[in-house]
């Protein structure tokens, strides 16, 4: 049906049949690319440095706690279920997650800290309880903008490519022109929040979206108040299993579609001639190919992979990288009822603290602390009466920064803030400790400077200088990922699979 489909749509399709496609790197947009090219009838080889797939979104366990290792916020679970049911196959059967009651828990230095919920209603209720009348009258306001903003440009500008000329050649287009001088696209977040809210904390909670594409809200773009729509209007989750349960179940139906995993297969170079990608080299082997899809960090393909005779980027590799994370993965001893699935501990100084992360400053004095367990949902992720802390804070990606010497002063900071939140000093109740740092991300996703989302938002044109899901000049070449359109995060990441997927099958060369 699907390939009936594409034939309708596009007369000079050839066959899928005998195209031999090559992915690079097992990532979540690898493994979607993956999934989509197999259904699509094309004999499929996946090519992944590590032993495991699934890129960031790993898991790891350690004295009886199991951790996810990567992104935390689960966010659009339609866009796995989507590939399931492209591929005949029930979700449900292969793929179950908790809707969660509850977005997240905050807490400032002053003792002031309440939760937020999907629910408008309760959200109203919560401010009104903690500020001004006026302050939650504006709340229904803000929320409802923010669902504009995502249902208004979301299907053009997420869901479909950026450099495509087709995209914009709908009348229904001219609606997101029209509404541009109100997209907040030439004002900041912060200054967009500052049109809603007076009271600094709220400021503050609502500027942390920017966090979710490694960005500044004092730099990124308005538009990113539509991010805020993501959790409190189309609701948080968590997979059954963890979050590593998205890259494992997907890992599986791939397999089942007969797609072929080399795991330990480090690529170190694309081959085309004349303009025509012709293998990938791993391990020193040379793998023949139609088609590659490059799900690796775009400033990385370019430098160590592909020939030199493919132009460059100029702009796109010149792009402020985003910012990255320093994660302690603690299994802790003992309850703590005031903690949930999410939860964030507020720096005194939000606009400090983002100077110092893009300017290399002392950014582990008062760092925001984030801190995720799982084992409130999975409670088989930790011993009986234990919890799985996934503790991080946001920092620059790695430029040779004295991190050995960073990192003492980051993990005292944090201590010293939950030490004061939770009214117990928390280091004795470490059982056990793992560290996440931007080198080993750098070192095990191939992710320049171990920047979390490839490049920052912190330009309004950051969007349409992402790389393109197609390299123009070269036929077979295609991009998928976090540095590659629409951006980082697992929605984002199956997107980009999509787009580049789709591009690829209308034979649009």
């Amino acid at each position: 049906m699907y390939l009936v489909f594409i034939k309708m749509k596009n007369q000079t399709t050839t066959s899928i049949n005998n195209n031999r496609v090559a992915v690079v790197g097992s990532g979540i947009a690898g493994l979607s690319a993956a999934i989509r090219a197999a259904v699509a009838g094309a004999k499929v080889h996946v090519y992944e440095q590590n032993s495991y797939t699934g890129g960031k979104v790993t898991s790891f366990e350690k004295d009886g706690f199991r951790f996810d290792a990567g992104p935390s916020l689960f966010t659009l679970p339609y866009l796995v279920d989507d590939l399931f049911k492209l591929a005949g196959e029930n979700p449900r059967d292969h793929f179950n997650y908790h809707s969660h009651d509850k977005v997240c828990n905050y807490f400032w230095r002053d003792g002031t800290r309440f939760s937020m919920y999907p629910q408008l209603d309760k959200n109203i209720e919560v401010i009104s309880s903690n500020f001004s009348t006026m302050e939650a009258s504006r709340v229904a306001d803000y929320f409802s903008d923010a669902a504009k903003k995502y249902n208004l440009t979301s299907p053009y500008f997420l869901e479909n490519s950026l450099h495509k000329l087709s995209t914009f050649m709908t009348l229904d287009v001219l609606k997101v022109l029209r509404a541009i001088p109100s997209l907040g696209l030439f004002s900041s977040l912060d200054e967009e929040n500052k049109k809603y809210f007076k009271d600094p904390k709220l400021i503050q909670l609502f500027n942390r979206y920017a966090t979710y594409n490694g960005s500044s809200p004092f730099l990124t773009p308005g538009i990113m108040q539509m991010i805020t729509h993501l959790e409190h209007g189309l609701g948080t989750y968590l997979p059954r299993g963890g979050m590593h349960e998205i890259s494992q179940s997907l890992t599986k139906l791939a397999l089942k579609l007969g797609v072929e995993f080399h795991l330990g297969h480090k690529v170190e170079k694309l081959t085309s001639v004349q303009n025509k990608m012709v293998g990938v080299q791993a391990n020193g082997i040379e793998h023949p190919c139609d088609t590659v899809f490059v799900n690796s960090d775009v400033k990385h393909a370019y430098s160590h992979l592909l020939p030199p005779e493919i132009k460059r980027p100029k702009k796109t590799l010149k792009q402020e990288p985003s910012s990255s994370a320093l994660i302690f993965y603690w299994g802790i001893k003992g309850s703590f009822p005031e903690l949930d699935l999410h939860n964030i501990f507020f720096s005194d100084d939000y606009q400090k603290e983002f100077d110092a992360i893009q300017h290399n400053g002392a950014f582990w004095e008062d760092p925001t602390v984030y801190v995720n367990i799982t084992s409130k949902l999975e409670k088989t992720d930790a011993p009986i009466g234990h919890e799985n802390w996934f503790v991080m804070i946001n920092v620059p990606s790695n430029q040779g920064q004295a991190w050995d010497d960073i990192i003492p002063k980051v993990k005292k900071s944090i201590l010293d803030r939950l030490n004061q939140e939770l009214g117990i000093d928390i280091e004795p109740l470490i059982m056990t400790e793992e560290l996440l740092d931007p080198r080993s991300i750098e070192r095990k996703t191939s992710s320049v400077g171990g920047a979390l989302y490839g490049t920052s938002s912190n330009d309004r044109m950051a969007a349409f200088f992402r790389h393109p899901n197609k390299k123009s000049s070269v036929h077979g070449l295609y991009f998928c990922g976090g540095s590659a359109h629409p951006g980082g995060g697992v929605p984002l990441c199956l997107l980009s699979a999509k787009i580049a997927t789709d591009w690829w099958l209308e034979n649009d060369e």
